[in-house]
């Protein structure tokens, strides 16, 4: 019987821990199937370019991936337009799209699940061209997350520093214009959610409308940010019904604001922008889930 191919792509640096004991399990696990597990390590040096030489290489059943939402991201980059389901080993310092999809658990609990469960077809959004697949936003979260990268101090006491050091020096909302198909807003707001899901890696339900195959994505946006909420935003308390956000739920949108803004997809931070272009990408990415 010919063995199947399977990739493990690995990231070695995500989430601050060695991966060792990922790649000794996934060896185990594989050990006595008719598997040929085929590792590669990301370097941050042409890894979408490998990976697709890897895909055509290989032509794998399932490529399993450990790492947070960014390497997660790379794998749909490269093969977004393939015939493959993607499995996660939540290993990163954003693992987003595991709390989404339940995948929080043991090792041998995530390699049984992607190896060998069924998978969910969930949506893409692209963003300016870029994809996202769990949650993005502009305004306040983008610039924390900005400054938390720069920052020496990690951990969730490191975040909550630089949250109120980004609260106190970004005081000033910006005006936005939003427009969909049906609608048309304009309002003043802190923070706009692009959201494919409904949780942050936190827990919190950010947005409560959110599914992932529904072949929409949510514009959340809270036009009014407490210290207090954005406290809520972190510790995953924030409450699902508030007079100061509003929820749109769309296909696409265009997103105009009147000076450039920060904005982060999936966990990264991107720059400042004053118009976002959002719609949903034609294909599906295949997960596997428990």
């Amino acid at each position: 019987m010919m063995k199947k191919n399977i990739l493990l792509i690995v990231n070695p640096v995500s989430g601050g821990l060695g991966k060792a004991d990922y790649v000794r399990a996934a060896k185990n696990f594989v050990s006595n199937k008719e598997i040929n597990l085929v590792l590669y390590k990301t370097t941050g040096i042409d890894d979408l370019e490998k990976i697709r030489e890897l895909y055509s290489g290989f032509k794998p059943e399932r490529i399993i991936i450990a790492g947070g939402d960014g390497t997660i991201k790379l794998v749909a980059d490269a093969v977004a337009t393939k015939d493959v389901i993607l499995g996660i080993l939540p290993a990163g310092s954003a693992n987003g799209l595991a709390v989404e999809l339940d995948l929080l658990k043991t090792i041998e609990e995530n390699l049984e699940i992607a190896f060998h469960h069924d998978y969910l077809e969930i949506d893409m959004v692209v963003i300016n061209g870029r994809k996202s697949l769990h949650l993005s936003d502009i305004g306040l979260n983008a610039e924390l997350i900005k400054n938390y990268k720069k920052s020496k101090n990690h951990g969730k006491w490191g975040y909550f520093v630089q949250a109120l050091k980004t609260f106190v020096k970004t005081p000033k909302p910006f005006r936005v214009t939003i427009e969909t198909s049906s609608t048309r807003i304009e309002t003043e707001a802190r923070m706009i959610v692009i959201a494919n899901a409904q949780k942050y890696g936190t827990g919190v339900v950010i947005n409560p409308l959110g599914t992932l195959n529904d072949g929409k994505f949510e514009l959340v946006v809270l036009k009014k940010i407490s210290l207090g909420v954005l406290s809520k935003i972190i510790i995953g308390n924030l409450p699902l019904v508030h007079k100061d956000i509003q929820i749109i739920s769309t296909n696409a949108a265009t997103i105009k604001t009147n000076f450039p803004v920060g904005f982060q997809i999936d966990g990264e931070y991107i720059g400042r922008e004053n118009e976002l272009s959002v719609s949903i990408y034609s294909e599906k990415m295949k997960v596997a889930v428990p």
